[in-house]
């Protein structure tokens, strides 16, 4: 148990200094895009083969949630290019789980719910990846959507919007 709060608290502090000093925090730029965008709305699938792609390309990502055992749920793809811890950022209360190409469940290494940047952040979970296609599923909830962003942890903060 010490040892995963030391790593949490090690990553956590890995995020921030990630971003250098005179910069703004992961936080920060996932609150910038689940509040102001750009945005894609997209429906999520019932399965692997149909599940519409995501990206860590500085868009909020508006997925309409659908029918799912025990309530709304569904996939989006997500294609990862290097392999890097990612973070990805909710704007609901609505469980998430990633699973490899080979359906490999990776846990998370570190889950919280709200951030000081914003009241946007409801949930964000940061994950080891490596390089291939992921999925994302959602549910089982009650919600109808969710906003996504995902963000890599130690990525460049001069984007163009």
């Amino acid at each position: 148990m010490k040892m995963k709060l030391l790593s949490a608290v090690l990553l956590s502090a890995a995020l921030v200094a990630g971003c250098g000093d005179d910069e703004e925090s992961v936080d920060a730029d996932a609150c910038e895009h689940l509040q102001e965008g750009p945005s894609s709305s997209l429906t999520a699938s019932t399965d692997n083969t149909g599940a519409p792609a995501v990206s860590n390309d500085h868009r909020r990502y508006d997925i309409a949630l659908i029918d799912a055992v025990s309530g709304k749920g569904g996939i989006v793809s997500f294609a990862v290019s290097e392999a890097a811890d990612y973070t990805v950022y909710l704007n609901g209360a609505v469980p998430v789980t990633v699973k490899t190409a080979n359906g490999q469940t990776i846990e998370p290494e570190v889950s919280g719910t709200g951030s000081s940047e914003c009241d946007e952040i409801k949930r964000r979970h940061t994950f080891a990846l490596q390089v291939g296609t992921h999925t994302l599923s959602f549910g089982p909830t009650t919600e109808t959507s969710v906003g996504l962003v995902i963000v890599e942890a130690n990525h460049e903060h001069d984007h163009e919007d």
